[in-house]
């Protein structure tokens, strides 16, 4: 064996060990959670990541998103913002631990739980009246309920995610989310088909479409150049499918609101054909109305405007 080969191995061999033993001390936490009742161990997770989030290098990129977002905010605000948003972050993780007792939704029964639901009769239609459509959201409260709420409406729905980068935490998620929320597709080079397949046998599909993306359309968001997957115009574009818009919203009280909306209008071309960067730009500006809405709520350590390079 060669001494490149055999440095390799022992660095390969590192990065794994390395990779495993994040995961063990993340689950570890996580299974700590268990021991004790949602509410207060949500309430404990937000707190933490509320502390540890400012003394991480991912700060800063919060921070110049933030300015770059509000420039007329102060500082202050804008560290109240990202001091929130960690918050939240911090309660994602922990609602991972709860999810099966936080969707206490009963479609039955809909005001008798934690969950409250907004365009029930979309739910019902798509689900009595099978056709292709597409359901877009953003990484908006705590967006792994939706899914869970299709599920619950007996509404199948594909859903395109994009697996952590450590492959212990990624198989864990996977078969997590997969007991859940249905079908999963994780992102890599062929999931588009895999999507298209659904949309071509008359089914319905879930994308994250805030997402940072190096190549596809052109477009802005808060007025800055930005690059937008095109994937969701695309396969509208292909199978004519109906394209609906869709969020989570964290309540006080550890509750949350799940908003389905009407279909979009998307805009077209002097020919008729649906125009892909215009669509693209639409889908931006409707998560950009949320996120303006309740900007804590956003995961804003995200590098959605390929930004980190240069800090």
């Amino acid at each position: 064996m060669s001494v490149e080969l055999f440095i390799t191995r022992i660095v390969l061999g590192l990065r794994r060990f390395h990779q495993w033993l994040v995961a063990q001390l993340a689950f570890g936490f996580l299974n700590t959670l268990k021991i004790f009742p949602a509410d207060p161990a949500i309430r404990f997770a937000d707190r933490l990541m509320r502390w540890i989030g400012p003394k991480t290098r991912r700060h800063k990129l919060m921070l110049t998103n933030l300015r770059n977002a509000y420039a007329g905010k102060s500082d202050a605000e804008l560290e109240t913002i990202a001091l929130a948003s960690w918050g939240h972050m911090g309660r994602l993780a922990a609602e991972y631990v709860f999810l099966d007792r936080l969707f206490d939704f009963d479609p039955e029964n809909p005001q008798s739980g934690r969950i409250e639901v907004s365009g029930i009769p979309l739910f019902l239609d798509l689900r009595n009246n099978p056709r292709p459509f597409i359901v877009f959201t953003a990484h908006t409260g705590n967006f792994e309920l939706l899914p869970v709420a299709g599920a619950a409406f007996g509404l199948e729905v594909t859903v395109l995610f994009r697996p952590p980068n450590n492959p212990y935490i990624a198989e864990k998620v996977f078969d997590f989310r997969k007991e859940r929320m249905g079908k999963l597709v994780p992102s890599h080079a062929g999931s588009s088909f895999a999507l298209a397949r659904q949309l071509e046998a008359g089914g319905g599909v879930g994308v994250l479409v805030d997402q940072k993306f190096l190549r596809g359309a052109s477009t802005t968001f808060f007025g800055l150049d930005v690059k937008t997957n095109p994937l969701v115009a695309k396969l509208t574009r292909q199978f004519n499918c109906e394209v609906y818009p869709a969020r989570c919203i964290r309540l006080p009280g550890n509750r949350y609101r799940l908003e389905i909306e009407p279909k979009l209008d998307l805009p077209r071309t002097t020919t008729g054909a649906l125009d892909v960067n215009a669509t693209a730009q639409m889908l931006n500006d409707k998560v950009q109305s949320w996120v303006e809405q309740y900007p804590e709520q956003w995961l804003w350590y995200h590098d959605r405007w390929n930004i980190k390079r240069t800090l």
